[in-house]
């Protein structure tokens, strides 16, 4: 039977995520948390393969996360829904989708290396959807380590207001636990042991004058934007524990400053205060500011607060595929739903009915009979939903707005050995693109063959393996290469007509469009000139839409996809008999076609930002190496005694083997990290023969 549980109080909740850099220990930290709050009972390790929040084989055998798992927990009476994101850039989708539902984040970071290229991306894309969040130094205990530095970073780097609540007691392989500057207490591990036990006690002797000193920092920051904490300061009287936490969390929700707690994962210290602080430090549901969304029929602003009492609404933030069947995974923002209850889904019109509710553990399901205002559940029986959709009371319909989901940079050519894996192989790609936002797949108008094209080189390789092994799909698969875009340089017109006969009937339509470069590398901006609607009823409108976004997908004839161009239908002609949809969207389609070959095609390529770290000695052997790759130096700093922090941007192009190559340049002493950062055009001279 499945659980009945009573609606929580939904003040005793947390949504949070773990989001980092790619080896900051994101995962080790994840593993922690479900062994102190009992939803394990033996420690899970990412080295080893057993970590329970890395359950896919993939995942398990290259020891990295690559999709985002959920789990619920409990810890001093409170529930935690927390969901454990990648590090790595290719899976930059999976962490886009879950900062859009949670109400808050856990930002990991390596204590040796401080922010990482990734550390900025995730911080980004908490800022972009307004996620309060706590910072967590790891790997304290490691030789280099510095939770000053890290701290220094993050307000240099992320442009942040870090505030540390915590200090190390002890130093790299001495590091023996934290001071906390709140409560002026000491919590200390013993060197042995599994970490479920710490001692707390006051602040050691040597260390209270730099506690003392630490903690006025503390106050002092925090009283820059909390008024309480500010007049105690200010007229030099003390700032109680309670005062002072009030004070914290108030900013915090206000995304003014970002608290600072420090362990050491691995060797099982730090978990615990780090739990504690999510509880007093992030917000519940009821704190964040009500869901926004539009009302479908009339695009105006309708708002849903986190009340169980307010009709129902949820988003779509992630779905996943499996030979079991779709597995959807939902964030309810009001409103109440039970199982076998029915929601509508605006994007496509229709009432779906859920079936059956999850409350899930990594890849284990716990079956509800129903989900209040605040949780985040999964779901099945949802034939049409996909990620981004909003599910409703049909009563009171409403519009969330999606996660925004990054250009695709590399693909490759699939084919199926044989025949008969033709229709399967078809059905498996709509299945992954479902599940992922960043997968393609499209036919090449010239060759024929089937294209999928994803983030990086590890991302098509997953999804290669997922179709191979978990979908058992016989097929052959190319080498990785550039996912190439095109736009236009300046403004251009054209025609386009279709009339002839199709299907027994006789089809007529002509549209004019001028296009002219949009200004930014993104999508396709499409305006009506007002006389151009004249005539047109919102069925041929549609399909004039349809023939544009289809003909820059292909690429206007040359395969390459159309990236920032505004589109304007400047005129429109119809017949009074013969008009059809049809007739509209193959005409659309061959006048935009002639207005991008007047307005100049430009050929644009992936432009990756990197950073690596390396040696001072092999600088200049790192620095000619990429001038030779056509890259543009933005920066080198000094890191620390031994390295220098280098920044680059490189074309996507010329990074194929680059591991192998740094390796061989600097001794295998250096690191890199690369990310998408735009586009830009590619040299004439190449750009001719790719288009040739």
């Amino acid at each position: 039977m499945p659980e009945r549980p009573s609606p929580p109080d939904i003040r005793l909740v947390r949504n949070i995520g773990i989001i980092a850099h790619i080896d900051a220990g994101k995962t080790t930290v994840s593993e922690r948390i479900l062994f102190y709050t009992g939803k394990e009972h033996r420690l899970g390790e990412v080295h080893e393969g057993t970590a329970k929040m890395d359950w896919m084989q993939e995942e398990q055998e290259r020891g990295i996360t690559i999709t985002a798992a959920a789990t619920t927990l409990a810890w001093k009476g409170h529930r935690i829904n927390l969901i454990d994101t990648p590090g790595h850039v290719d899976f930059t989708a999976e962490v886009e989708r879950s900062l859009r539902v949670l109400d808050g984040a856990v930002v990991v970071f390596d204590g040796v290396h401080g922010v990482e290229a990734q550390s900025e991306t995730v911080w980004r894309q908490a800022n972009k959807y307004r996620v309060p969040r706590l910072c967590f130094i790891n790997k304290l205990d490691r030789g280099g380590a510095s939770f000053d530095r890290s701290i220094a970073s993050i307000r240099k780097r992320l442009k942040a207001t870090p505030v540390a609540v915590q200090m190390p007691v002890g130093t790299e392989r001495e590091f023996a636990g934290i001071v906390d500057l709140v409560d002026e207490k000491s919590r200390l591990w013993a060197p042995d042991g599994l970490g479920e036990v710490f001692e707390t006690g006051a602040v050691p002797e040597e260390l209270r004058e730099e506690a003392g000193r630490r903690r006025l920092e503390l106050v002092a920051a925090v009283g820059e934007f909390d008024e309480e904490v500010a007049d105690l300061f200010l007229h030099d009287r003390p700032v109680p524990a309670g005062v002072l936490a009030a004070g914290i969390r108030r900013a915090t929700l206000r995304l003014q400053v970002a608290p600072v707690l420090c362990g050491a994962a691995l060797r099982n210290r730090g978990i615990q205060p780090l739990l504690d602080a999510v509880l007093a430090y992030l917000p519940s549901p009821p704190e964040v500011e009500a869901a926004r969304g539009l009302h479908p029929d009339t695009n105006r602003e309708a708002l849903r607060e986190c009340d169980p009492a307010a009709p129902f609404s949820a988003l779509v933030f992630k779905s996943f595929s499996d030979r079991h069947g779709d597995l959807v995974y939902l964030r309810v923002y009001s409103g109440q739903m039970e199982e076998n209850g029915h929601v509508y889904n605006p994007r496509v019109k229709r009432g779906e009915r859920i079936q059956q509710l999850y409350r899930m553990h990594a890849a284990e399901r716990e079956r509800l009979d129903g989900v209040s205002a605040g949780e985040i559940v999964a779901a099945v029986g949802l034939k049409f939903a996909v990620t981004g959709d909003t599910l409703c009371a049909k009563s009171d319909p409403i519009v969330f707005e999606r996660p925004r989901f990054p250009e695709t940079v590399l693909s490759m050519a699939i084919e199926p050995k044989s025949s008969a894996d033709r229709d399967r192989l078809a059905e498996v790609l709509m299945r992954l693109a479902k599940d992922d936002p960043t997968f393609e797949s499209r036919e090449d108008p010239e060759t024929g063959q089937t294209i999928i094209a994803g983030m990086g080189e590890l991302h098509l390789e997953v999804l290669k393996n997922r179709m191979l092994r978990d979908f058992q799909v016989d097929a052959n698969v190319g080498a990785p290469r550039v996912s190439y875009r095109q736009t236009v340089g300046g403004g251009g017109r054209g025609e386009g007509q279709f009339d002839q006969e199709a299907a027994g009937k006789e089809h007529f339509a002509r549209v004019t469009l001028e296009v002219e470069p949009l200004g930014e590398y993104r999508g396709l901006a499409l305006e009506w000139k007002v006389n151009a609607r004249f005539g047109l009823n919102r069925g041929f409108e549609q399909a004039v839409e349809r023939g544009l976004q289809d003909s820059a997908r292909s690429g206007a004839g040359l395969g390459y996809p159309i990236l920032g161009v505004k589109a304007r239908v400047a005129a429109t002609e119809t017949h009074e008999e013969r008009s059809s949809e049809l007739a509209f969207e193959v005409a659309s389609a061959r006048a935009f076609e002639a207005a991008i070959e007047q307005g100049k095609r430009i050929l644009l390529e992936p432009l990756m930002r990197v950073e690596i770290r390396t040696p001072h000695a092999y600088l200049g052997e790192v620095l000619g190496d990429l001038n030779r790759r056509r890259a543009t130096i933005l920066g080198t700093e000094l890191e620390d005694a031994e390295a220098t922090l280098l920044t680059a941007t490189v074309p996507l192009a010329e990074m194929f083997g680059y591991v192998g190559t740094l390796r061989s340049l600097t001794q295998g002493r250096a690191s890199y990290a690369m990310e998408p950062t735009g586009y830009q055009a590619v040299p004439p001279a190449l750009a001719q023969d790719l288009l040739l």
